[in-house]
């Protein structure tokens, strides 16, 4: 997109100081289920907290896969940033890489003033984002695409550097003696899980090799699991790439009675509690309500300031942070309100 001649048809520059002064009071809003596609109208209509400009629509399409509970945290920053910033937030998700291109697709029809999207199968939304380029709407990703979104011509990027965040936690995996690991994939294709598990090669001393599971079948993926645990005794370590298959692994643990122990990608509020209680050894947290914050937020900045998040040129990094038995009492905390 030629970011200097992105033209809209309206223009704020005498409410910004003001503006950006409302906009330090943060309203947030709780995340609905809503099905696949849902309006959110912020906290309750005009209100102290709200930004003084005019009312913009922006979409937030993800590839989330029913019962992810990682999204809600996504979706309770975008709602956060929209109740602050007067903007009408539509929320749609779908894993298929397709069926999320038609997605796309819809916000581009319905005309409306911004997109953030996420980009864990980036050829499949190559097409549609030029799309959306056309038609002089700007696009920000978040989460996942970190190694394309400056090729396919987003104007900014919020996330975590996957293979930065693997690297890290191998490091972590040889100085908690580990041997043997295997590297649980949940969703065959995604570039940033890929990222992760070769991230973790790169700088793990032992062995690790991936196991591939159905990421969308929790009895399926613990199956996998302690089959691969009694096929392979050796296996110390469960490297698996997000809160809720970890909570399964250690499941599938418990149920070979072996002594192997769970590490993971990712963070929630059960997650936290099972990092207290040491049934998972620790987390990478990658910050996600950060994530769908900054994305809305930026949108609105960029349409009310003309301003880019790392200069429209580097990523806006809100990961790794390890979450462990040393720090989980203050991140708890956080993770009880679904903001962690």
């Amino acid at each position: 997109m030629d970011r200097s001649s992105h033209a809209r048809s309206r223009r704020f520059a005498p409410a910004l100081a003001l503006a950006a002064a409302a906009a330090l009071t943060l309203a947030s809003c709780s995340s609905g289920s809503g099905g696949k596609q849902a309006d959110e109208e912020g906290a309750g209509g005009a209100s102290a907290g709200r930004a003084a400009t005019p009312r913009m629509t922006v979409a937030l399409v993800t590839h989330q896969a029913p019962g992810d509970t990682f999204w809600d945290i996504v979706r309770k920053g975008a709602e956060a940033a929209a109740a602050k910033d007067n903007v009408k937030l539509v929320y749609s998700h779908d894993p298929n890489a397709g069926n999320q291109a038609n997605l796309v697709q819809n916000a581009i029809d319905q005309k409306v003033d911004g997109i953030a999207v996420t980009l864990a199968k980036p050829d499949a939304l190559r097409s549609v984002l030029a799309k959306a380029r056309r038609a002089g709407i700007p696009v920000v990703g978040l989460n996942s695409g970190l190694s394309d979104w400056k090729k396919m011509g987003l104007l900014e990027f919020f996330g975590q550097d996957e293979g930065v965040a693997g690297e890290a936690f191998g490091r972590r995996l040889d100085e908690a003696g580990a041997e043997k690991a295997v590297c649980v994939v949940h969703e065959q294709g995604n570039v940033g899980l890929t990222q992760r598990c070769d991230g973790v090669k790169r700088t793990f001393d032992g062995t690790i090799e991936n196991l591939y599971v159905n990421g969308t079948d929790m009895p399926s993926v613990q199956s996998t699991i302690t089959a691969k645990l009694k096929q392979d005794t050796g296996i110390d370590h469960v490297v698996t790439l997000g809160a809720p298959f970890a909570m399964t692994a250690v499941q599938s643990v418990d149920e070979t009675g072996g002594k192997a122990k769970v590490a993971t990608f990712d963070l929630n509020k059960d997650l936290a509690a099972a990092v207290r209680a040491g049934d998972i050894e620790f987390a990478v947290d990658q910050q996600p309500y950060l994530q769908g914050y900054l994305a809305v937020d930026g949108l609105w900045l960029y349409e009310n300031n003309g301003n880019y998040s790392g200069g429209g040129e580097q990523p806006v990094l809100t990961g790794p942070a390890f979450v462990d038995r040393t720090n989980v009492e203050r991140v708890a905390a956080f993770a009880a309100k679904g903001t962690r």
